[in-house]
């Protein structure tokens, strides 16, 4: 079992085995399941989720200073 910890602004490294095991790296985009209290991840393949592509250009709209002071401490 690998761990890792979260940081104040939610943020985590994944472990190098974790990363290397699932061939994991910089740039890549992952999805996240979450079923009750267990969360999955998994790698998204190019070209495997029409969906994800689609919004993934959209993201970065919330990713402003002005959006990160609003979430703050929510």
């Amino acid at each position: 079992m690998e761990l890792a910890r979260i940081t104040a602004k939610g943020q985590m490294t994944i472990p190098k085995k974790v990363r290397d095991s699932a061939h994991l790296s910089a740039g890549d985009l992952v999805a996240f399941v979450v079923e009750d209290d267990r969360v999955q991840f998994r790698k998204v393949m190019p070209g495997g989720d029409e969906y994800l592509r689609a919004v993934q250009g959209t993201l970065g709209e919330w990713n402003s200073p002005e959006d990160e002071e609003a979430w703050r401490g929510l």
